[in-house]
């Protein structure tokens, strides 16, 4: 089962599997293996979970390297050129626009003209913005300017990010918002409906009938509705822990002030500033007045003896204190995976990732990861799969915030260098 890491369909917790996916599919197991008993007892139909970001779902079953894609995925027309779907586990369900803090009211589709949007890129919610965009340009107005989420964030993740004022809009299933506006008090379900007629369903690859049938017939007595899946849908509406507004006003200022120094050592050792602040962020919301109970200092939070290591001054000073974080886990990544066949980013995350749980853990987990199938050299969705289940959820959700952050910050760089060109263009005349 090719199934996406989420807060409520699949994740793994201290060596425990969880999750609506994990429960639905455990159950599927258990009923493949009464209704079609094995004629040696000591043979079992096995469900095996093969976790994945979402835009790889459909190849892996078309490759065969799964037999379905499970979770809440939305049958469109483009889809059903690659994979069949089952039945619909939901029918009837609602797309609707969210937002977040500062967005303005929006009562119709077409007033998404000229906003932001933030989504995945391979989401069902990008093909209809695109279509709307056709109809928008047809009438001459402003385009939806869509902006691509990494395709490693689940809908859940995109919320906290809206209520946490890091992204405006997005569009998700109405039952979302639904859940989570209990606990994301800043987001807002609003009346623009893009479709009011969709289906889910588990994807499997073209003319698979044996394996259809039997899916479809499970789906039948388990689908919403049902009262198995009526109280699972129930079980999964938990309380995620809250991201931090990274891009308020005050947060902000912190950003303005301090990515001079971030700038000049990320490019003196190599290291992407953004990333930098990201850690700095989720180390000290950017204050340099921080100081925890065991004596690290700093917008960095660096022990002294690590300061004093890194023999760049004084770190009680805020430029010092950024210039030591930075060198530092430059060194982190030089002495530990230079040579690994990461990307920059990667060989970053796993420096962040050793930073917590320290070199020599990170270092078993990859061995395992690459037993497992996974790979070794990609922290999202591979190796922090195995750090949840062998070491617990600090050092995954340590990461997992920064990883937030950065692209959070991404995000206001990226405006801001709009904003710039967009000036100079007036500026400079037609």
């Amino acid at each position: 089962m090719a199934v996406s890491p989420s807060k409520t369909q699949y994740y793994v917790v201290n060596g425990v599997q969880h999750g609506s996916s994990y429960e639905m599919m455990k159950e599927f197991e258990s009923w493949v293996n009464r209704k079609y008993p094995p004629k040696d007892k000591n043979l079992r139909f096995h469900v095996v979970f093969v976790p994945v970001p979402r835009d790889e779902m459909f190849a892996r079953v078309t490759e065969g390297k799964a037999d379905l894609a499970v979770g809440v995925l939305t049958i469109t027309p483009e889809r059903k050129k690659v994979v069949d779907f089952s039945d619909a586990l939901a029918s009837g369900m609602k797309e609707i626009v969210v937002t977040g803090p500062g967005a303005p009211e929006l009562h119709a589709a077409e007033d998404l003209s000229g906003q932001e949007v933030f989504l995945r890129k391979g989401s069902s919610y990008w093909e209809k913005l695109e279509a709307l965009n056709a109809k928008l340009r047809d009438k001459g107005k402003a385009v939806v300017k869509l902006r691509a989420a990494p395709e490693d964030l689940e809908d859940e993740d995109i919320l906290e990010m809206v209520n946490a004022g890091i992204a405006t809009i997005t569009v998700t299933k109405a039952f979302l918002p639904a859940i989570w506006q209990q606990f994301y008090k800043e987001i807002k379900a609003t009346e623009v409906v893009i479709d009011d007629s969709v289906e889910v369903a588990w994807a499997m690859r073209k003319n698979s009938p044996k394996l259809m049938t039997a899916v479809n017939e499970f789906v039948k007595t388990h689908k919403q509705g049902t009262q198995f899946g009526n109280s699972l849908i129930a079980r999964y509406a938990k309380s995620p822990k809250m991201l931090r507004n990274a891009v308020a006003p005050a947060e902000l200022k912190k950003f303005q002030t301090t990515a001079e120094f971030f700038q000049k050592y990320g490019s003196r050792y190599s290291v992407d500033y953004l990333l930098m602040m990201a850690q700095g962020y989720q180390e000290s919301t950017l204050d340099q007045n921080a100081k925890s109970q065991v004596g690290a200092i700093g917008v960095m939070q660096l022990m002294p003896a690590t300061g004093e290591q890194m023999n760049v001054g004084d770190i009680h000073t805020e430029e010092a204190n950024i210039h030591a974080g930075v060198k530092y886990i430059r060194f982190m990544v030089d002495k530990y995976f230079a040579n690994e066949p990461m990307d920059e980013t990667n060989k970053v995350l796993f420096a962040f990732a050793a930073y917590n749980a320290g070199p020599g853990r990170i270092r078993s987990l990859r061995q395992e990861a690459a037993k497992k199938g996974l790979n070794p050299n990609v922290w999202t969705d591979n190796v922090e799969l195995v750090a949840a289940n062998r070491i617990g959820m600090e050092t995954v959700t340590y990461v997992a915030n920064i990883y937030k952050y950065y692209i959070a910050y991404k995000l206001v760089a990226e405006r801001d260098e709009e904003r710039k060109k967009a000036k100079e263009a007036l500026e400079n005349g037609p």
